[in-house]
């Protein structure tokens, strides 16, 4: 049976291996499915997984699509752009004397982007091959001062003659970012004028002009020039291949926008979307969906982790809120200045190979290599030659070979354990065994580093988190990487395997605005805070006001509009800072100034200790930023009864020999169907429970339940 309203909601999450499908029907129940990831043509496997769940639904494609209120989605197109330097030749205007900043670049600009590995081999580093050349720069004669203040004219003629020099050269886009242009834009947009007067919309030659002052208006000469060339690099690539997406969909039957996921934790339409924000935004959709989930289970403090065929992802919770920002996130090699939220991503996923490094005396590594989707695994037959994580897992007995996505890819577990014999046992005199339990519990002391420094270092107390284990292997690994951090309280969601697509569609329409503004809070000269408010007040409304025509083009009424503002501040003296929110859009007196300078001091002791404070110094505000959004759609779903402890026998499958350690060898273990477990079961480990997508690992020592939401419970005895 159709559905007249359109009450389907869909939310799509591209990963390095699988893309991950979540579909709302909005009445508590949903259908998910994976389908690999098809690198040369997103749009394949895209179709792929619609098709899937048009089937699932009963329906065909096109009476699916027509059924869809909304598809949000998260793509990897703009990254892999810059990883293959598939983008247009740009070419870049600037100030005159300053064409050489983005190539000197920043102190460690040579290692941004690098692993740990990498980044310690200082004698063999080099800087990244520049998005831009040299003789791709020009620079045009004029000034700002640092308040805005014409000291320079810009000159048509000038402007002409580079315009004509880079066109010559082969330039398919324009670059533009001068000196001081986020305090005061005038000269960018003239110089956007003069180009689209001499190369209209209607001539063959018209192209893209990108200005710092509309991306990027934040302080700091080289990350704001470079989040715009990263900007204008992926512009073209994203354009082009979401263009062929929507028509796609509109040919399928679906008849709204498509609407994309953003690395500030929310969505909006591809349409009104600048491309470099779109970076990440798979991992962050999963953090959101954190915080969803931690809302119905009633846990504030959660570590979020997502393992999936190419990397693991860390973010946290904090008091039910996401709370960590990263103020220059790293895009591919490029240091930037957009406002992300931050999630930490390590070489750790299923498809991650194992190797020996012989300059360390053959010790066992795992990653950054990965596998990816093509050829992937060795078990998965596609022409795979170097064993992964997820042949190590097989070898033990830990996946079913002919259960492996419901069935749907049938693993041969003699190809993964020669892989591991020739690559990894053999050399070390070990058994292939033997070799594979070490893979295996590398990667989870690994993964459980990771997670107690992202925690630990953020100033908290690991133990009082708990554990979300996501992705399409983080069930399998969680009780393995659970104890490092002295996880009592592991959460394998149930829909861990497609988490990040769960996360996207319960996404808002939401966007950051942001503005570089140094304003003294409190001058340390005088020991007294901010008496004149009107600077700060226009400053926000003038952010709002952005704010407000953007959404209202989106369709949404001023009624509907939540704001938020978040001051990034630091100590007069001090280079840390801390974003800090201001419950107040606009100002009163300088009692408010006293409330955000209290605040600030609070939290940069919560995060540096209360030695590291220094209100003496001067408080200072460096960056404004305003979040408008729009309540999400999003409808929970509703708990479910709890039924005995004791699973139905129907739920219990046929057990298999499961290698747990050396020193345990292979011992039998009980096999659950996990859709034929109801809430309120309980198993003891050692069990393996598996499900269309994944498979959950319940190891010695550890107990399993599900909750009333269908989630994995596991905790350790």
């Amino acid at each position: 049976m159709t559905n007249p309203e359109g009450k389907h909601t869909i939310g799509i999450d591209v990963g390095g291996t699988f893309t991950d499908f979540f579909c709302s029907t909005g009445d508590d129940q949903s259908q998910t499915c994976k389908t690999p990831t098809t690198h040369y043509d997103l749009s394949v496997g895209f179709m792929k997984g619609m098709s899937l769940l048009a089937r699932q639904n009963k329906q065909s494609v096109e009476d699916f699509l027509s059924n869809v209120s909304h598809v949000r989605y998260s793509t990897t197109v703009g990254t892999n752009a810059l990883i293959e330097r598939s983008g247009p030749k740009l070419g870049l205007i600037t100030t005159a004397g300053f064409e050489d900043t983005i190539f000197v670049g920043r102190a460690r600009s040579w290692a941004d982007g690098l692993g740990w590995q990498e980044g310690r081999d200082q004698a063999r580093i080099q800087k990244p091959e520049p998005l831009i050349s040299p003789d791709m720069v020009v620079g045009v004669r004029q000034r700002m001062d640092y308040s805005g203040k014409v000291i320079g004219p810009l000159k048509r003629e000038d402007v002409l003659e580079k315009v004509q020099e880079l066109v010559d050269k082969g330039a398919q886009g324009f670059v533009v970012s001068l000196l001081w242009s986020f305090i005061n834009p005038d000269h960018e947009r003239m110089i956007k004028e003069i180009i689209e007067e001499e190369y209209p919309e209607d001539y063959l030659g018209s192209m893209p002009v990108i200005l710092s002052s509309d991306i990027s208006p934040k302080s700091g000469e080289y990350t704001r020039t470079m989040t715009t060339i990263v900007n204008a690099y992926i512009h073209g690539v994203m354009a082009d291949e979401l263009t062929k997406l929507g028509n796609e969909l509109r040919d399928g039957g679906y008849k709204k926008p498509l609407t994309l996921v953003h690395n500030t934790g929310g969505t909006k339409k591809a349409s009104r979307t600048r491309a470099v924000l779109t970076h990440n935004a798979g991992p962050v959709a999963g953090l959101h969906g954190s915080a969803v989930l931690g809302n119905l289970t009633g846990d504030e403090n959660i570590v979020f982790t997502d393992m999936g065929g190419t990397s693991f992802d860390i973010g946290l919770i904090e008091g039910g809120e996401i709370k960590a920002h990263d103020f220059m996130p790293v895009i591919d090699r490029w240091r930037t200045n957009i406002p992300a939220i931050e999630v930490k991503s390590i070489g750790a996923g299923g498809g991650s190979i194992a190797w020996l490094n012989e300059l360390m005396g053959n010790a066992l590594e795992i990653g950054p290599q990965s596998a990816g989707s093509m050829p992937g695994p060795v078990c998965y037959d596609q022409g795979g030659t170097e064993p992964t994580i997820s042949d190590a897992d097989l070898v033990l007995g830990l996946y079913n070979p002919e259960n492996y996505l419901g069935g749907e890819m049938l693993l041969d577990v003699d190809l993964a354990r020669e892989a591991i014999k020739t690559k990894i046992a053999d050399p070390l005199g070990i058994s292939v065994e033997e070799a594979a339990y070490r893979i295996r519990r590398l990667v989870d002391a690994r993964m459980g580093q990771e997670v107690f420094n992202e925690v630990a270092l953020k100033g908290h107390d690991p133990r009082t988190f708990v554990v979300l284990a996501c992705g399409g292997a983080g069930g399998a690994h969680a009780c393995g990487f659970g104890p490092f951090i002295g996880a009592k309280k592991i959460i394998a969601p149930s829909q861990s395997s497609v988490f990040g697509a769960y996360g996207a569609s319960t996404m808002p329409t939401k966007e950051v605005w942001d503005k570089s503004h140094a304003m003294k809070l409190f001058q340390w000269g005088t020991q007294t805070y901010l008496e004149d408010v009107e600077g700060f007040n226009a400053l926000v409304r003038d952010l709002k006001d952005q704010a407000r025509r953007d959404l209202m083009l989106e369709g949404y009424s001023e009624d509907q509009m939540h704001f938020k503002l978040e001051l990034n501040m630091r100590y007069g003296s001090q280079y840390n800072m801390i974003k800090v929110r201001s419950e107040k859009l606009q100002l009163d007196s300088s009692a408010d100034v006293k409330d955000i300078c209290d605040k600030f001091t609070r939290l940069y002791g919560e995060i540096y200790s209360p030695e590291a404070t220094f209100p003496a110094g001067g408080i200072n505000v460096e960056n404004f930023s305003l979040t408008a959004s729009v309540t999400s759609t999003y409808k929970a779903p509703a708990p479910l009864p709890l039924a005995d402890p004791t699973p139905d026998a129907e739920a219990q499958r046929e057990a298999r020999p499961v290698y747990w350690s050396p020193e345990q060898g292979y011992e039998e273990t009980p096999v659950y169907d996990y859709e034929k477990i109801k809430p309120g079961n309980q198993i003891m480990g050692p069990a393996i429970l598996e499900s269309l997508e994944t498979t959950y690992v319940v190891e010695p020592g550890w107990t399993f339940t599900m909750d009333a939401y269908r989630n994995c419970i596991m905790e350790q005895e």
